[in-house]
């Protein structure tokens, strides 16, 4: 199985995860997603992957989506695209695996795709 941890180094959360799924010995690539941005295909899977509304996995609390004309109510295709231009609304961290994807908030919640 291939897995990957979309990873944001300054947030603290993000280096929990790191750091649970090494003390695991668990195989997966990082990736650092604020320099290799998501394409709109790879964030379209990565939704398929979660299967939750985007809203929940976007930092709604940041300026970016404070600026913007979207709101809680807009939809999964306008929350996507928001992302694209703006990664770091992407909450963080996610680990991503073949067919499933968790939200690493709290840090054990990977482990229940493993």
């Amino acid at each position: 199985m291939t897995f990957t941890l979309w990873h944001h180094p300054r947030c603290s959360k993000s280096r929990q995860t790191l750091a649970l799924l090494e003390s695991k010995s668990i195989e997966f690539e990082l990736r650092l997603y604020l320099e290799d941005t998501p394409t709109r295909a790879e964030l379209a899977l990565l939704h398929t992957k979660l299967n939750k509304p985007v809203i929940e996995w976007t930092r709604t609390k940041d300026d970016d989506f404070k600026s913007s004309s979207l709101s809680k109510e807009s939809t999964d295709d306008e929350l996507l695209d928001l992302i694209l231009n703006h990664p770091r609304l992407l909450e963080r961290p996610i680990l991503e695996g073949p067919t499933e994807a968790a939200i690493g908030r709290p840090p054990e919640n990977v482990l229940s795709i493993l």
